[in-house]
């Protein structure tokens, strides 16, 4: 896996112009893009070229995903990781 293509992908992740979406995807990237296996980052890349407001919300419950993005195992990544952005937000508060 380059190095480029990893900081195209972080980048992209981080810069959607939506600032939920590039909380979620851009944190998501910076912790865990280096440990995703090769069929894990396509499948990332893949999410990236949806619709940001599609993409939030199908990650926060909104709204369901479509089959082929909730079969998708980055997805379930991804949303893991937003849940647990949300618990960590809760405890700050004292929640």
């Amino acid at each position: 896996m380059s190095d480029a293509r990893l900081k195209k992908i972080a980048y992209r992740a981080s810069h959607r112009g939506f600032r939920e979406a590039d909380l979620i995807l851009g944190g998501f990237a910076e912790r865990y893009l280096h440990a995703l296996t090769p069929a894990q980052l396509d499948a990332f890349e893949a999410l990236l070229e949806e619709a940001d407001h599609d993409l939030y919300d199908w990650i926060v419950g909104r709204e369901p995903a479509p089959p082929h993005v909730a079969a998708g195992e980055a997805f379930g990544l991804i949303r893991d990781f937003r849940h647990t952005l949300h618990a960590h937000r809760g405890e700050d508060r004292g929640a």
